[in-house]
């Protein structure tokens, strides 16, 4: 099974990503925890490339062409290998978030992204959670990480609304997959959901 999580930043879907594997395991899965943009080696310089450096170091177009190229050698390298020996795949972000990053809330490409994912990578999820929550409150959070890859945190708040609404309009297109969680709960109730939906799936 091919488990992915969504949402705006900050809104602790790497967090739920990890405490799912961890409970997974403990289960007797052989599970590959991964995450986008990366993933693999090749994936990773790319993620290096467009998640540092100011805000408007590429467009959108060449971004949708980045994050594709990355997703591609992942898909590659990691996770269809990992599902043809009988691994569960859990990735923290895959197509959802160009989807909405570069097909929505920068222009009008969401088009041209699936027309690249439909040509490039040909793979949805299996179960995909969105992780929902208050723009604020996540981007606050992904501030206070003081990381280096904060070029799209610094399109500010305004980007964060637009993302939230566009990740629950992505659950409502997607309703087979995708399942919103409220993330403003403390993070082991969170996990404790998730993971009793994922058992569900998974039974």
């Amino acid at each position: 099974m091919f488990i992915t999580f969504e949402g705006i930043d900050g809104s602790g879907k790497s967090t739920q990503a990890r405490l799912l594997a961890e409970h997974l395991r403990a289960s007797g899965h052989a599970v590959v925890l991964t995450r986008e943009p990366g993933g693999s080696p090749g994936a990773e310089e790319i993620r290096r490339l467009v998640l540092e450096g100011d805000p408007d170091r590429w467009s959108a177009e060449t971004e949708i062409l980045l994050f594709t190229a990355a997703r591609r050698d992942h898909l590659e390298r990691v996770i269809e290998p990992a599902l043809r020996a009988g691994k569960i795949v859990i990735s923290d972000r895959f197509a959802d978030s160009t989807r909405m990053y570069q097909g929505v809330s920068r222009g009008d490409l969401r088009g041209v992204v699936d027309k690249l994912h439909a040509l490039m990578i040909g793979r949805e999820p299996d179960l995909t959670f969105v992780i929902d929550m208050d723009p604020d409150l996540g981007l606050a959070r992904a501030r206070g990480r003081n990381g280096t890859e904060e070029r799209f945190e610094d399109f500010g708040a305004d980007l964060q609304r637009k993302m939230r609404a566009g990740f629950l309009a992505l659950a409502a297109e997607f309703p087979d997959r995708c399942r919103v969680i409220d993330g403003n709960r403390p993070a082991e109730i969170v996990a404790a959901e998730v993971a009793a939906v994922a058992d569900g799936a998974l039974s």
